[in-house]
């Protein structure tokens, strides 16, 4: 699978609904990241919200200081701590929000071109450092 942004997201950006944005940054809403095992999740671009997952590895975290500038969204680096668990070859971007996770945004699908992946959890840290261009551009 190569990178892709969910297209339930990008119809919920251009039609302006609720929780579509990323550059929220609240203790409850905002762009969160999680660690995929794709051995136990398949993208389907048919997936929207955050409680289609599986396979999460880790505790997912929030991008602080999200910006969306001329069609580019970028966050803060990640540090997950004490990781262990199966393997991770991908990373999905969601919008949480103060809801249930069956109203957090799937976001993006990340996994080529990401230094450090795939990884075997071995109880250390397992940091995502962004491309400085950002994180994705429409």
């Amino acid at each position: 699978m190569a990178n892709a942004l969910y297209p339930p997201w990008k119809q919920s950006l251009l039609a302006g609904d609720t929780n579509a944005d990323l550059d929220n940054d609240t203790a409850t809403d905002g762009p969160y990241c999680w660690l995929i095992d794709t051995g136990t999740y398949t993208y389907s671009s048919a997936h929207q919200f955050v409680s289609s997952l599986t396979g999460t590895v880790g505790t997912e975290q929030r991008l602080t200081g999200p910006t969306v500038t001329s069609g580019t969204f970028d966050g803060s680096d990640l540090t997950y701590t004490a990781v262990s668990g199966n393997s991770v070859e991908a990373l999905v971007i969601g919008r949480k929000n103060s809801g249930a996770n069956t109203t957090w945004r799937l976001v993006a699908y990340i996994d080529t071109s990401v230094t450090g992946l795939p990884v075997t959890p071995n109880s250390g840290n397992i940091t995502v450092t962004w491309n400085a261009s950002g994180v994705f551009t429409l």
